[in-house]
């Protein structure tokens, strides 16, 4: 596959079918990866894989905290994973592609608890067979953090080449200490997000959206 078919056929997969993903794949795919860009070859990113017991481990774990079971020191979001005030043309980039895919799922604006539920599938990882965390080192700053975009970004290509769907989940990093204590990484790294992985259900609906991009014209330009 050419990696202009791997971008072309990526998408942010939001439901999986059963079919097991080789363990040793999902190892061999994230150190491949490794050879993204790195400023300063820092490598700043930190990865744990998830499968079966450990995998299902992890959802029971997240069924409590969804029913409302919270950490017992408490958590907060590691960080804010969009402005405050989201500014045009971006509000309405991220209010379309949300209206899409409800609109995808039968679910209307006014429906929030269907809604909800929906975006709760988020840490059942859209019921694929495998998952990963990817960690940063706290002391790294914004710099790194677009090393981590390039890592992730390479990894769900070369995923692509195998066959094999991804979606990328920052909602992760609501629930760090959760996260960071099943995944038994020390406190200087920070979950920066999760990655589902496994192969796309073509029968479900979710899986039809196609994002929009925003006009080459409002940022492209030749000098």
């Amino acid at each position: 596959m050419k990696v202009s078919e791997a971008i072309k056929n990526r998408i942010s997969a939001r439901a999986f079918t059963k079919k097991s993903v080789p363990v040793d794949l999902v190892k061999q795919v994230f150190r491949d990866a490794a050879r993204s860009p790195s400023g300063g070859n820092v490598q700043p990113w930190k990865i744990v894989i998830l499968t079966e017991e450990k995998l299902a481990a992890l959802k029971e774990i997240m069924a409590k905290r969804l029913a409302g079971e919270a950490h017992p020191s408490g958590e907060a979001p590691e960080y804010t994973v969009y402005p405050a005030k989201l500014k045009e043309p971006y509000r309405t980039a991220r209010f379309e592609v949300g209206e899409e895919m409800y609109g995808l799922l039968g679910i209307s604006r006014d429906e929030k608890p269907k809604r909800m539920e929906w975006f709760q599938n988020n840490y059942g990882f859209f019921g694929a067979p495998a998952a990963a965390f990817c960690f940063v080192d706290r002391e790294m700053g914004p710099p790194q953090w677009s090393d981590l975009g390039m890592y992730l970004q390479t990894a769900m290509l070369l995923f692509q080449e195998h066959g094999i769907d991804t979606c990328a989940q920052e909602c992760w990093s609501f629930y760090p200490k959760t996260v960071s204590e099943f995944c038994a990484v020390p406190d200087e790294w920070m979950v920066f997000c999760g990655m589902a992985i496994g192969y796309r259900d073509t029968n479900h609906p979710v899986n039809d959206l196609r994002t929009k991009r925003l006009p080459t014209d409002d940022w492209l330009s030749v000098i």
